[in-house]
């Protein structure tokens, strides 16, 4: 099969080196443009990028020269990987001028036609599309984002608890380090220390979960009517987000179905024989202490999410613990699942694969 080409913008972050470092050897995707700031343009990736991953730049994508944001691109899928204040912008310049573009920025994320979309949550937002596509005149182009890292854990443990009815949420985050980008957090601040603030990421965990586990019907999202209220920390650990989740639910099921819901979750065709999907969404520990971001967060390949200490809350009924490796399924991962989504269900022009061919 003939890979499709793409195009990383922001490549010499730490997410667009995560979009790299994922796409290589990828069966679907190959890395042909990759994007970054005036400072980088007109020289090659490997010396304009301080690799801050394990390893090396692959030697393919090390020798590509970079692009400024305001080039014109050949390749019909972009991934972003922008500041917010970048995204803005040419994130719908691009989709207008026809690329199709999954973006980890949050800078148009709720706009109302833009799916924020996790396949194995809400794979049926994708037709949000064909409402962007009309309403803006595009014919080909599209935007789909996928969610602040932080929100992922809460939205895969919620999925299989929909049915219950979820009316109250209340989250402590303790979050990684790489989080905030590279160099992040200043050592004198976070060795031996605790943050009790992460800028903006308490306003999305309260918004984008209503719009991501809402209902699509008629060509537009309504957002699940539950209360959320989060408080976001960041903590002296590399990579790993674990959200202490509180909720309130209609219906009060036993703490024995909601285990059996999160272990026999699956995910809607044509998901989990996406190349990017996890053999599973969902795991839960049964240990006491678990999970854990060191132990815990590379499960399926960094797209797992790993669930642990169920057990009743005096105030809201339930409360457990919910881990995302932050930069893989949070980031980076997420928007890759959501183009190999996009390109089965057609969204991409001159995609090789289909759905049928992928179901056989």
């Amino acid at each position: 099969m003939q890979k499709l080409d793409v195009a990383i913008l922001g490549a010499t972050g730490a997410v667009g080196q995560r979009f790299i470092q994922l796409l290589n050897d990828h069966p679907w995707f190959r890395v042909a443009e990759v994007v970054a700031s005036s400072r980088s343009a007109s020289r090659p990736y490997g010396e304009a990028a301080r690799w801050v991953l394990d390893g090396n730049p692959p030697a393919n994508v090390a020798d590509l020269t970079v692009k400024s944001l305001d080039d014109n691109f050949d390749s019909p899928l972009v991934f972003s990987a922008l500041p917010k204040e970048a995204a803005l912008r040419r994130e719908l310049e691009l989709a207008a001028a026809g690329h199709v573009v999954c973006s980890n920025a949050s800078a148009n994320r709720m706009l109302p036609d833009v799916p924020l979309l996790l396949p194995e949550v809400n794979g049926d937002h994708i037709d949000l599309i064909e409402t962007q596509r009309r309403k803006r005149g595009w014919r080909s182009g599209a935007l789909v984002a996928n969610s602040n890292c932080t929100v992922m854990p809460v939205v895969m443990a919620l999925k299989p608890l929909l049915k219950y009815g979820v009316r109250r949420l209340h989250l402590v985050s303790e979050q990684a380090v790489s989080g905030a980008g590279y160099p992040g957090v200043p050592s004198l601040d976070i060795i031996d220390n605790i943050v009790p603030f992460v800028p903006g990421d308490e306003g999305k965990m309260e918004t984008e979960s209503r719009k991501i586990l809402g209902n699509y019907a008629g060509g537009v999202i309504e957002e699940l009517d539950m209360v959320v209220s989060a408080t976001c920390t960041r903590v002296p650990v590399l990579d790993g987000h674990l959200i202490n989740i509180s909720l309130d639910l209609a219906e009060k099921p036993r703490i024995a179905d909601i285990i059996a819901d999160w272990e026999g979750f699956v995910a809607d065709e044509p998901v989990p024989n996406l190349p990017s999907a996890p053999s599973a969404p969902l795991q839960y520990l049964n240990q006491i202490d678990r999970p854990q971001p060191r132990r815990d967060r590379d499960a399926g390949a960094g797209m797992m999410t790993s669930i642990g200490r169920l057990r009743e809350c005096p105030v809201l009924g339930y409360k457990f613990a919910a881990l995302s490796h932050n930069t893989i399924r949070g980031a980076a991962g997420c928007s890759i699942l959501n183009a190999e989504l996009l390109g089965v269900k057609g969204y991409i022009e001159g995609f090789p694969a289909s759905e049928a061919a992928l179901a056989g």
